[in-house]
């Protein structure tokens, strides 16, 4: 194929298609009128040898090809508008930007509060909007219209860009009074309490959970799972700052991130413990669009929360090392 002979608006065509799934929504987008998006689709057709977008009961549907196509074509844009933009440092003292983060419960909780108070000494005009994870979709991100997302995730589309944050281990919190304290903390005495559940939060709206759905309850009872055990959950809750307040119940267990403990150390009310079995960890990310990857000012909060996180690591580490080190005897060690 002579290059020099192709179109590139039709990657323009076809980046915003493979988004939209529709014709007139992505003619509308652009600014042109439907006849000359399905024009445009016909000649993407011809140019590829492959229908792109079939239509379906769902809608309209990317074909295998579109689907490897996009990552690639995002990316090509992505370089293209890098190229042709006049880039301007970021001036932070004078900055009046609102930046928009989702950020998991526990990442807010852990996370956020020293991510504003650097945002209020470097960049005090700034605005932040942290919105949950069920304020938006991964859509939203791949737009621009997110400046990222702090959460811990199963899959993250392949156009995104992602950084580890951390990596997070399992604690347990329950008050110094429950009852087990008095016993050594073993599988039998853990699974013996009442336990408190927290969501494995992602994406989208929630629904309510079923007990018996062990592959939907996430990683601790997943791990409870391998071993054929299972415990007696009595409240299940969507925020670990609730979770942790419920820790506080003479009788209750919280199974939760070791950081989220950590917040409790200084709690008299609460004690913290190695869980009694092995639960794998997990993976504290940040995503964004490639379509903000060379932006300033997205290119200065990355720095700044990455500079956060080291600082909230680096303070946790006397404590967490209990929790990283843990060895549990008879326990097979697996990986997800």
């Amino acid at each position: 194929m002579d290059i020099s002979r192709v179109d590139l608006n039709l990657l323009v065509y076809l980046d915003v298609l493979l988004r939209e799934r529709n014709v007139t929504k992505a003619a509308n987008h652009l600014g042109i009128t439907q006849p000359a998006m399905s024009n445009g689709l016909r000649r993407l057709r011809d140019l590829f040898g492959d229908p792109l977008l079939v239509r379906t009961s769902e809608g309209m549907t990317a074909t295998e090809r579109a689907t490897e196509l996009q990552p690639l074509v995002r990316g090509i844009l992505s370089d293209i508008e890098q190229a042709v933009h006049e880039k301007t440092a970021f001036a932070a003292m004078e900055s009046q930007r609102v930046f928009r983060i989702m950020a998991s419960d526990y990442a807010e909780s852990c996370l956020m509060p020293r991510v504003l108070r650097r945002i209020r000494q470097e960049a005090p005009h700034v605005t932040l909007d942290v919105l949950t994870p069920s304020d938006v979709s991964f859509l939203d991100v791949e737009q621009g219209r997110l400046d990222m997302a702090i959460n811990r995730f199963d899959k993250i589309p392949q156009s995104f860009h992602q950084k580890t944050l951390w990596t997070e281990y399992f604690a347990c919190l329950m008050n110094a009074r429950n009852p087990i304290l008095k016993e050594p903390f073993t599988l039998d005495t853990y699974l013996d309490a009442s336990h408190i559940w927290v969501s494995k939060t992602g994406f989208g709206v929630g629904v309510g959970v079923n007990p018996k759905d062990v592959q939907r309850l996430g990683w601790v009872d997943e791990a409870l799972s391998l071993m054929g055990r299972k415990r007696r959950i009595s409240v299940f809750t969507r925020h670990y700052q609730v979770a942790m307040l419920l820790a506080e119940q003479h009788d209750l267990i919280a199974t939760l991130p070791s950081r989220a403990a950590w917040l409790q150390k200084d709690n008299t009310n609460l004690v913290v413990k190695v869980p009694p079995f092995e639960i794998p960890p997990f993976e504290l990310k940040m995503a964004w669009s490639p379509l903000l990857q060379h932006n300033t000012d997205h290119q200065w909060l990355r720095k700044l929360i990455v500079e956060v996180a080291e600082e909230v690591d680096a303070e946790f580490a006397p404590f967490g090392a209990q929790f990283e080190s843990a060895e549990v005897p008879g326990v097979h060690h697996s990986e997800r």
